[in-house]
């Protein structure tokens, strides 16, 4: 019953879209939100496979169990009450700007009471996941332009458009930021509480100038 009555999470809800699609099997769902759906929404690979009998047990997806040899298989469809609970939810008042989770950030924020190797690392790592997240992208690229005949989910290009796009100029963005960063930082003297003696507080003045007139892209 607790299982009935829970608000359903946005993980739910992303496998839930995934449904709506077409049926998967337990494994293709999570090489799924592995693929492309983490990119914006990372989730540990095993709980994944919990979320389809969640569903189930809701009445929005249902699950057909069949021998592959002597294999068992599961494979989830999505019902018509989770295709009407999917549009419920993406039609749900909300705070939509993207929002940022990483720990290497805050690490940048706090860096001064750290080392300047430690900054220096921590930018290296940054800078590191951007250029994985551009070679996941390029592979992505590579499946598109590859394509025989009409692509998978045609009716669905012009928001795989939207979603690819955003993440490619997000990663741009991090990469270009990480370099830049990593080369001022070489600057810096080794005990870096010492940077703020020079002129930074005046570039950060000028920074919120140009935010305050909208003259920052």
């Amino acid at each position: 019953m607790e299982e009935k009555t829970k608000r359903l999470s946005t993980t739910s809800f992303a496998v839930l879209g995934l449904l709506a699609l077409r049926p998967w099997t337990t494994y293709e769902l999570a090489h799924e939100m592995q693929r492309s759906v983490r990119q914006v929404w990372p989730r540990a690979e095993s709980g994944l496979y919990e979320e389809p009998k969640l569903l189930v047990a809701r009445g929005l997806a249902r699950a057909k169990h069949e021998l592959v040899g002597r294999r068992p298989r599961t494979t989830y469809s999505i019902t018509a009450k989770g295709r009407r609970e999917l549009s419920r939810w993406l039609g749900e008042a909300q705070a939509t700007y993207p929002q940022t989770e990483s720990e290497a950030l805050l690490k940048v924020l706090f860096a001064e009471q750290g080392t300047k190797e430690n900054l220096l690392t921590t930018l290296a790592a940054i800078r590191r996941e951007a250029k994985q997240r551009r070679q996941w992208l390029t592979s992505i690229a590579n499946e598109i332009s590859t394509v025989q005949g009409p692509f998978p989910f045609p009716q669905r290009a012009h928001v795989n458009y939207l979603y690819v796009s955003f993440l490619v100029e997000q990663s741009a963005t991090v990469a270009r930021w990480a370099r830049s960063a990593e080369r001022q930082v070489r600057s810096w003297p080794d005990d870096i509480s010492d940077v703020p003696g020079r002129d930074f507080g005046a570039k950060l003045r000028a920074l919120a100038r140009q935010v305050s007139q909208g003259s920052h892209p």
